[in-house]
């Protein structure tokens, strides 16, 4: 079985298609001999970027980790087991399961089925209530790496900055002897160190900064320095040095009752939801596929996208802050609905998640907000707690972001709206309900952005919107599924949008990027087919139709010069290449 890769669609076996419980995966590998030469000095390490759902690692037979969850990473300290098996091979054993429960995350339930007219003996369902293919297996790259004996376990980054300076506080985190000293060097994109500094908590002072800009918002977007920590230590009369390089984009987010702010300055949110889904590899980590799709985003004129609905692999957060684009990122906290996911072993579980998260992509500057749900039952009265605490919790944990969560409940009835710095909200009107009626989007739309700003005086991010529509079928006039349809709803949606946002809307992010996989039902046919991009990255009507919008509107707000249309419609990369002639 491949890895990294979902073991659902890589055979014919449909068993193996939807299978459910345990799974098994071994590999051998040689370590080099300098690993295992000093026992006291090296440190190896077994790392998993995810693995889907729950795991147990063994290597060489001994059991060195275990983890829930299936879209953070986890690592092992095996030195002693390898150093003490040298000129063997490392058996590396994996034991997946990716059963959902209702404690989870997401959750899910096992059904039973007993009537025996009607079902095999012993046959049962995984019930869950998201829309997209539960996919498993161990879905990114799997690493060993060595440090030092004593080494930078962790290293925290927040900016603040003015016109003319940049602070840069730092705290770093060294594990295995209290005996080091740190030194610190702050280096430009051209290699020229502009701070410096010492110790394990600090504030670097940067004069004239290169700040970290969204895309279509600078000439430079994703602007980072380098910051270079290097470790000197001594164990056990050996010397040790540990030296790490993080990317540090300088950045400040701020959102009052109207706008967010990015370094001083409004920011609006035109982007996309997207999926970790493909054919064959289903969330299996796809260097080819990311980058089509970060060429496709800048295409678009996205600026930014949600992590729907779970943690994305760090190949991906890596190219956002290189590239700037913003994002919303979300935990796996999707399908909570059942009032028993709402007690408190749940919760228990969410804080840990949202933990591992924060520890994993605090250090982002693409990161603007965390989302810790997509559409939980937040009208069930428990709701008020636990959101209460995990927003809490999540804020206590880092103070420099603000936090929300995505919801589809009614504005009066939602517990967990009023703990939100940002108001997230999805809707399909004239799709899900008043099927086939586009005439009643503007009074729905209206009305719902308006009941909810008068009832929290938040800023508001549309968070979902869209339709499916089936590749090639044509309707006139638009009919539900054709792709006249998708794009007569999304102009429906955006002559809404217009007024909003010179008030307090902030954002629309369509949903989807791209058709995507999921459970067999009758109102999917090969999955949700919503994207604007075929599951191939096939461009549909409705990706043309956001195109023009997004760059309509990055022309409207950026500081770029105004990009210049091409004379034929025919141009298809019209936006992006007058970007590209403009900057040089």
């Amino acid at each position: 079985m491949p890895v990294p890769a979902s073991f659902n669609d890589i055979t014919q076996d449909p068993h193996l298609e939807n299978y459910i419980g345990w799974v098994w995966y071994e590999k051998e590998v040689l370590l080099p001999q300098r690993w295992l030469q000093n026992d006291l000095s090296t440190r190896v390490v077994l790392r998993f970027g995810s693995a889907h759902y729950y795991a147990i690692v063994w290597v060489n037979g001994v059991q060195v980790v275990e983890h829930e969850g299936g879209h953070l990473p986890f690592e092992a300290d095996i030195s002693r087991i390898v150093q003490r098996s040298r000129g063997v091979p490392c058996r590396i054993t994996v034991a997946l399961n990716n059963t959902l429960t209702p404690h989870t995350l997401p959750p899910g339930s096992i059904q039973y089925m007993n009537d025996k007219t009607r079902y095999p003996k012993n046959y049962f369902v995984q019930n869950t209530r998201f829309d997209f293919f539960n996919y498993a297996g161990i879905h990114r790259p799997v690493v060993l790496y060595t440090t030092p004996s004593v080494y930078i376990d962790d290293i925290t980054v927040t900016t603040t900055s003015s016109e003319s300076v940049a602070m840069v506080q730092y705290q770093i985190s060294v594990v295995g002897s209290e005996l080091y000293s740190l030194s610190l060097s702050l280096r430009d994109q051209e290699g020229k160190v502009v701070a410096t500094g010492s110790g394990p908590a600090g504030e670097l002072k940067v004069p004239n900064p290169n700040l970290w800009w969204p895309y279509l918002m600078h000439e430079s977007p994703g602007y980072r320095y380098f910051l270079e920590v290097k470790m000197q230590a001594q164990a056990s009369g050996v010397p040790q040095e540990d030296i790490y390089t993080l990317p540090v984009g300088i950045r400040t987010v701020h959102v009052t009752s109207t706008q967010f702010l990015i370094n001083g300055k409004p920011f609006y949110f035109h982007g996309v939801n997207k999926h970790e889904d493909a054919d064959i590899r289903g969330k299996g980590l796809d260097w080819a596929l990311i980058v089509k799709d970060f060429n496709l985003l800048r295409w678009l004129g996205a600026n930014s996208f949600r992590t729907s609905h779970y943690p994305y692999a760090e190949e991906i957060m890596d190219l956002c802050d290189t590239y700037g684009i913003v994002v919303i990122d979300e935990c796996p906290g999707v399908g909570i609905k059942m009032p028993e996911s709402f007690g408190n072993k749940s919760l228990q579980h969410h804080l840990v998640v949202m933990e591992e998260l924060i520890r994993r992509d605090k250090n982002r500057p693409s990161v603007v907000m965390w989302s810790v749900a997509n559409e939980p039952a937040s009208e069930l009265p428990p709701a008020a707690y636990y959101f209460k605490t995990l927003i809490a919790h999540t804020k206590a944990l880092d103070p420099s972001r603000p936090v929300t969560f995505v919801s589809d409940t009614n504005y009066a009835l939602d517990h967990g709206a009023p703990y939100v710095d940002v108001i997230c909200v999805n809707s399909y009107f004239s799709w899900y309900h008043d099927s086939g009626h586009l005439e009643v989007i503007p009074l729905q739309l209206t009305a719902q952005f308006e009941n909810w700003y008068k009832t929290y005086k938040r800023p508001i991010i549309q968070s979902e919107y869209g339709a499916d529509s089936v590749p090639g079928l044509h309707s006139d006039p638009p009919a539900m599924f054709s792709e006249e349809y998708q794009k007569a709803l999304l102009k429906e949606y955006h002559s809404v949008f217009d007024k909003k946002r010179k008030e307090y809307v902030i954002g629309e992010l369509i949903w989807n990027f791209a058709d995507f996989m999921t459970n067999q039902g009758v109102t999917r046919v090969l999955g949700n087919k919503k994207g604007i991009f075929t599951r191939q990255r096939q461009p549909k009507s409705a990706a043309f139709v956001l195109r023009e919008r997004y760059w309509k509107i990055a022309n409207e707000s950026s500081c770029l010069p105004p990009i210049i249309k091409s004379l034929s419609s025919q141009h298809v990369v019209h936006g992006i290449t007058d970007y590209i002639i403009s900057l040089v």
